[in-house]
């Protein structure tokens, strides 16, 4: 196991998902702000991690897959816990969404990868804008803040549905002319 700062880091990103869970569920009136407290203290290290493996040229193929998986089990578990606690059809829609899209794409960049075109299915602007969204959507409804998370974290599933399409849509055009993209055949 590589032991650099920056994958330290991401293994305290997980580390802090237990967390999350215990003090979003602690009987107290302080469980949600402590909640999404401990989610932007793990959304800072997801950006300091990143930073540092530039800084001190500390990036490794293992830093490269744990970093995303680290960002999606967090945002998984907070979006399950919101559910359970608030409910309601376009929640679940918005949550369905996201988590699903994960799950896509990472399968898509794991596919492309094989195939020796991981290029293609880098992250986009888009990409960057939607997780800021939701990152900050999903703080201020651990928080206790839906007013303004709900329609946030709506906008950013929609974000996440272009987001996906643009990838898809790089995806296809990145393959070799006269590639099925769904059956791998000529």
């Amino acid at each position: 196991m590589n032991s650099s700062i920056p994958n330290l880091l991401t293994w305290m990103r997980i580390a802090l998902i237990p967390l999350i869970v215990v003090a979003f569920y602690y009987p107290s009136q302080y469980a949600g702000p402590i909640a999404a407290g401990i989610f932007a203290l793990a959304g800072l290290t997801d950006w300091l991690d990143g930073y540092l493996a530039r800084k001190l040229d500390q990036t490794s193929r293992f830093g490269a897959f744990l970093d995303p998986v680290a960002d999606k089990l967090m945002v998984a578990t907070a979006l399950v816990l919101l559910v359970d606690q608030l409910g309601g059809l376009l929640l679940t829609l918005a949550a369905a969404v996201i988590i699903g899209r994960e799950i896509a794409i990472s399968a898509l960049r794991e596919w492309m990868a094989e195939l020796g075109q991981s290029g293609i299915v880098a992250v986009s602007w888009i990409g960057k804008v939607k997780t800021t969204a939701q990152m900050i959507a999903i703080f201020l409804l651990l928080w206790g803040l839906p007013v303004v998370g709900l329609p946030l974290l709506y906008a950013a599933a929609g974000l996440t549905l272009w987001s996906m399409f643009l990838y898809l849509r790089a995806a296809k055009k990145g393959l070799k002319k006269g590639t099925d993209l769904f059956s791998g055949r000529k």
